[in-house]
């Protein structure tokens, strides 16, 4: 789940962490007078839950409360990304003298936890680790042990700041570290993080994560609506069926049980000579309405020539696979073909049921592939 900015900052200040002055609002004029009550320049800044919309112009600074107010009536109502903007947060300006860059995340490769600084942030900490790697510290955290101060100011003397601004920075990155585990957090990440010409460290922007398996920790977050804004239509649907949904941009749907069966496919696809749609893991022991409206998801995308469902059958029933196959084809109302490889539980009345809905049913996986894509007309005979 991702956090507004307003949000995560409101987080980030309850820690002690130093955030500018701000409110939000959807009213222009409201925006205004926001912008008046502080009495200088101001910030007018999109709230929206995606990277980079400082470039894609999310955020505005004005001089008035009247350029505060024009900014933001055109603001609210416009899109970034393709994300439509809904409120916007008014904030001081601030007085930076240096921009700074502190994160933590998850290392899934590592399986741990990362805390990554860096004395270049304002930019995307992508194009730094390209650029100049050497500017990025990385600290891989031991779930024993835990990050503390004293281990932030060891990542932090390496910069060669002076003894306020390494303190200051440690302080902050252990924070994050704080933050990242209270809440069950993927991502918090400062960009900037900014030194004013008073010295302090202030959070100019910031972003959380939360782990969705974690929701149910965090009471504040419960009733919160779980689609994301970048969701496309069907991936929407999908996560109100409680369907892992994944849009692509091929024309081959793939229904699997497994991440790793599903990519799997997805590969086999690709080899030979077709490209995914996207990607559907109905999960293990999916029930028949699991499979109908999973099936039923992955044909309603226009571009869908054909359908490739490939079951390994463990605590899946391949019986109960077919019966929602078989329904999900009765219920579309667009036919397209379907090919089918089961094995493992009940693969022969799965077999059997989907051959006398007249249903191809091939033995392995290469086969139902390369057959789906010659009766879809993707790859010629």
């Amino acid at each position: 789940m991702k956090l507004f900015e307003y949000e995560a900052k409101e987080i980030l200040g309850r820690y002690g962490l130093g955030i500018p002055a701000g409110r939000v609002t959807m009213d222009p004029a409201e925006a205004e007078t926001i912008a008046a009550g502080f009495g200088g320049p101001v910030v007018i800044k999109a709230q929206v839950q995606v990277s980079g919309r400082g470039k894609a112009g999310g955020i505005v600074f004005a001089d008035s409360p009247q350029a505060a107010g024009d900014a933001a009536a055109k603001l609210v109502g416009s899109r970034i990304k393709d994300i439509p903007v809904e409120i916007v947060l008014i904030e001081e300006k601030l007085d930076l003298v240096d921009q700074l860059y502190a994160s933590v995340t998850v290392d899934r490769q590592e399986r741990k936890f990362v805390v990554l600084l860096s004395t270049s942030g304002g930019v995307d900490i992508e194009e730094v680790a390209s650029a100049t790697p050497d500017k990025i510290l990385r600290h891989w955290v031991e779930p024993t042990t835990g990050f503390d101060v004293a281990a932030a100011r060891n990542m932090v003397k390496e910069f060669g700041l002076s003894e306020g601004d390494t303190e200051g920075f440690a302080k902050v990155a252990a924070t994050l570290y704080t933050v990242a585990m209270d809440f069950d957090a993927e991502l918090v990440e400062l960009n900037p993080l900014a030194k004013t010409s008073t010295g302090a460290f202030v959070a100019a922007d910031a972003r959380i994560i939360i782990d969705e398996n974690a929701i149910f920790r965090h009471p504040e977050f419960e009733q919160r609506d779980m689609v994301r804004t970048e969701d496309t239509p069907r991936e929407a649907v999908a996560r109100r069926q409680g369907l892992a949904y994944v849009e692509l941009d091929g024309n081959i749907g793939i229904v699997g049980n497994g991440a790793g069966l599903v990519m799997a496919t997805m590969d086999l696809v690709n080899l030979y000579g077709g490209r995914a749609a996207n990607f559907l893991d109905i999960g293990g022991g999916a029930k028949v309405d699991v499979i109908k409206n999973g099936l039923l998801l992955v044909m309603s995308k226009p571009e869908v020539k054909g359908v490739l469902v490939n079951i390994l059958g463990g605590i899946t029933r391949c019986d109960i696979v077919a019966d929602g196959i078989i329904q999900g084809l009765e219920a579309s109302w667009e036919k397209k073909p379907v090919a089918v490889r089961m094995m493992g539980t009940n693969e022969e009345e799965g077999a059997r049921l989907l051959s006398e809905a007249g249903i191809g049913v091939y033995p392995d996986m290469e086969t139902a592939t390369e057959q789906l894509l010659k009766i879809s007309g993707e790859v010629k005979s």
